[in-house]
């Protein structure tokens, strides 16, 4: 069938059977950069374009944009400018024009349990605001986008979905594993070490070997944390390459994906197949189903969430639940699980996973991709997964029949929370609530061996408005787990795709908005049953009533600067926490 679009002087055809998308004419790209480029009125800018050593014969090529999250300080993101140059070698040899530049980066694992943690999620919302910044003022006709860290994937697609030209996101991919006495390590490692050394499971000369070798060069954290579960879902969604976000990030399999983005560009260019085409919510969709099969991280659904507001598309978070109910848990991968993403790409990678969902009717394989063809027509000639390996289980042997995701509702979060509950930890827990105000307190509490097994531990004031910027608390659970304490935790605040154990988080009402986790005291028995997904503060309503009459409304922890000016406009958890929607 024929397909209208705005590209001048050339038109496009889908075969419905093959799924494949090819150019009758490829004329025209420079849509955008011709505005710069070809207007006589615009000497400056056009004098400024000579400066940067544009031919005269380059003023009539379509320009590419690729942004990287480069930063120095961070093996996630420290190689991220080695990628972009050889992405801009691949796209020049489709003789376009290409402009590197840089946005943002907070690096989780670097500000985790302190107050620069705080800039976290926040910094997903700069990313956004800089690429549509630059990318709009530059006038590019295409975006190549190559993150790295945790909000760099949700941070990206948020502009280019905002921007709407053609696109393709490249993941910088993720670290190789480390190694000590036999065992794999990772940056989780580093962190319920501490937990273990101080319970005297370890000794100081093993905690320093294990923090030494946790991070083995350039890459994003190797589990499925929020990193890997976003890079996944983005290639779910179609917005990767296949195997992006498997690859590891340094290697000959990042360097020839690298390599194919110049000829990919070409083509979603010419056919004008931009983000919104691809970002739907079927894509969506598989992207959720993916990550759940996964195991991975609470936060894909407040991102998803945000990314679904960007695009303009009805996904609540309701709709996680019943997807959860229906897709099995079948990923072996930390923190749930033992293997890295090392270890899935050598099994055959996220393609072979998803043909395995897609051929099991779990994923939808008409939704359109970057590569100018449909997901089902990308999977065709991957190989099968096989099951001679402890990776990934097979749907009818899984790990646990439903996901990890349980969407909770109670009197302690009428507006909804997040829980990611394997099932080992058990599927209920009532205790005594041991409340804190802060992530500090607790850490204290945890080290100084003042929690007793059986507590509800709840970490409040740390939403999107009270921390602000919803911090995670990784530190908190690693140091749970590196204790060994049989304890559930609750907070309005979030929790990084590493944490693990009985966790609820994203809390709504926030206790800043004075959420009824804000009335919580200590001694009061929290109960969550993830059998009929509640969690429960066991008061009666009338002395929940004379609470919140009690209650008054805290000043903010900040005065000034950009998180005085988030928190003043931030969303809640269940909407994603986005600053444009006020």
């Amino acid at each position: 069938m024929s397909v209208k679009h705005n590209v001048a002087s050339s038109s496009l055809v889908q075969t419905a059977k093959s799924g494949v998308w090819e150019v009758l004419n490829m004329k025209h790209a420079n849509l955008f950069s011709k505005k710069i480029t070809q207007d006589e009125s615009l000497p400056a800018a056009q004098a400024m374009l000579y400066g940067t050593g544009l031919k005269e014969d380059d003023f009539h090529k379509a320009q590419v944009g690729i942004v990287s999250n480069w930063l120095e300080g961070n093996p996630c993101n420290m190689h991220l400018r080695a990628l972009g140059d050889r992405i801009k070698k691949s796209v020049k040899k489709q003789d376009f024009v290409a402009f590197q530049f840089s946005t943002i980066s907070v690096s989780d694992g670097i500000a985790m349990g302190t107050n620069g943690m705080r800039y976290s999620l926040p910094s997903r919302e700069l990313i956004a605001d800089s690429i549509e910044s630059v990318v709009n003022a530059q006038h590019y006709d295409a975006v190549v986008a190559i993150p790295g860290c945790d909000k760099n994937m949700p941070g990206v697609l948020m502009a280019l979905l905002r921007i709407n030209r053609p696109s393709i996101i490249v993941y910088g991919g993720s670290i190789a594993s480390g190694s000590f006495l036999g065992n794999k390590l990772d940056i989780v490692s580093a962190f319920e070490a501490l937990g273990k050394r101080n319970m005297k499971k370890i000794s100081n000369q093993d905690y320093k070997e294990i923090i030494q070798r946790s991070c083995y060069g350039a890459g994003s954290c190797g589990g499925m944390y929020t990193a890997n579960t976003m890079a996944c879902s983005l290639e779910a969604m179609g917005m990767t390459l296949p195997y992006s976000s498997s690859s590891i990030a340094v290697g000959s399999d990042k360097e020839r994906e690298c390599d194919k983005v110049g000829s990919a560009i070409e083509k979603i260019l010419y056919n004008n197949i931009v983000p919104k085409q691809i970002v739907t919510k079927s894509a969506l969709i598989n992207a959720i189903t993916l990550a759940i099969a996964l195991g991975g991280s609470t936060n894909l659904i407040l991102h998803l969430l945000a990314i679904a507001q960007t695009a303009f598309i009805d996904l609540t978070i309701e709709d996680f639940q019943p997807i959860n109910n229906k897709v099995p848990y079948i990923g072996n991968i930390k923190p749930s699980g033992n293997f890295l993403m090392e270890d899935v790409h050598a099994i055959g990678g996220i393609p072979s996973i998803m043909k395995y969902l897609l051929n099991e009717g779990l994923l939808n394989g008409d939704c359109m991709s970057v590569t100018g063809n449909t997901i089902g027509k990308n999977l065709e000639n991957v190989e099968p997964i096989s099951f001679y390996q402890k990776v990934i289980y097979p749907l009818h042997h899984p790990i646990k029949k439903c996901g990890n995701f349980l969407i909770l509702y109670g009197n302690l979060s009428s507006k909804g929370s997040v829980a990611k509950i394997t099932g080992k930890e058990g599927l209920s827990f009532s205790g005594e609530a041991s409340v804190f105000d802060s992530e500090e307190e607790v850490n204290r509490a945890i080290l100084a061996n003042k929690i007793k097994n059986g507590k509800v531990i709840v970490i409040r004031y740390v939403g999107p408005k009270g921390g602000p910027g919803m911090p995670e608390m990784l530190k908190p659970t690693a140091y749970i787990i590196g204790a060994g304490l049989r304890v559930a935790l609750i907070t309005d605040g979030r929790f990084s795709g590493g944490s693990h154990g009985f966790v609820v988080g994203h809390i709504t009402p926030e206790a800043q908005e004075g959420g009824e986790i804000a009335l919580v005291k200590d001694g009061d028995v929290i109960t969550i049953d993830t059998k009929r997904n509640t969690i429960t503060l066991e008061i009666d309503e009338g002395e929940l009533c004379d609470r919140r009459k009690k209650w008054k409304f805290p000043n903010l922890k900040v005065s000034s600067g950009y998180l005085y000016k988030y928190a003043k406009i931030v969303s809640s958890a269940s909407y994603g926490c986005v600053t444009d929607k006020i």
